[in-house]
């Protein structure tokens, strides 16, 4: 059975990608095949082979599938600021219609569990009206949510969760992400998550000196998803 899903995050530099790259891990671990896109990336480092993202690269590097790199993240540009600034001074329409294409191409080539991460939190904006939460719609996946464990988490994981509701899609699961390990009642704010996030917590990764996909692997179940 194919498991896919669209990864997103409370906000924007709080692990998304990491808890992306272990989850992606975590499955070939289990002999499971794997693939991965992130249709859109800012902040990306001019290379011989174009410009290239750390965190396309990081997904790439745990796909099993032979993809190349423009197939992961068709969109990337050089400003590391808000993505549709960044499409906007580049000359680049980026809209749901763009985004959906190059994502559909890889979740056709049917690997056993595949991911699409968005970049920031779940209401980073698009060109026009829309939003890159327009685009996990279109896509009718499930939803993993990184939650950063920080001051004011709980705020923003509980809203991010509204958000997923109310745009009509399901939450799969979440992860409770350490990005401060000296989070004032680390403890109760992590209960507190447990008790009000509908949806199961698929791991709690601690802050790590090296936080490699292998690493974070250790810290998640895939088992514990909703549908899996």
């Amino acid at each position: 059975m194919t498991h896919a899903y669209f990864v997103t995050g409370t906000d924007t530099e709080i692990g998304k990608t990491t808890i992306a790259a272990g989850l992606l891990h975590a499955a070939r671990l289990r002999g499971l095949s794997t693939a991965a896109a992130k249709p859109v990336a800012s902040g990306c480092v001019a290379s011989a082979d174009g410009l290239r993202n750390d965190d396309a690269l990081a997904l790439l590097a745990q796909c099993s599938l032979p993809l190349r790199y423009e197939e992961v993240n068709p969109f990337a540009f050089a400003p590391a600021i808000a993505p549709h600034l960044a499409a906007r001074e580049a000359g680049v329409r980026l809209d749901v219609a763009s985004l959906l294409g190059p994502a559909k191409a890889i979740l056709a080539k049917g690997a056993d569990f595949a991911l699409v991460e968005g970049a920031g939190g779940w209401r980073v904006p698009l060109a026009g009206a829309e939003n890159l939460s327009d685009f996990a719609v279109a896509l009718e996946l499930p939803v993993i949510l990184v939650v950063g464990v920080r001051l004011g988490c709980i705020n923003h994981a509980l809203l991010s969760a509204e958000a997923i509701a109310r745009d009509g899609l399901s939450l799969a699961g979440w992860v409770a992400n350490v990005v401060d390990p000296h989070t004032s009642r680390l403890e109760e704010n992590l209960a507190t998550l447990a008790e009000r996030l509908p949806a199961p917590c698929l791991g709690r990764v601690p802050h790590l000196a090296s936080a490699s996909a292998a690493a974070v692997a250790e810290h998640l179940s895939l088992e514990r998803l909703a549908d899996w």
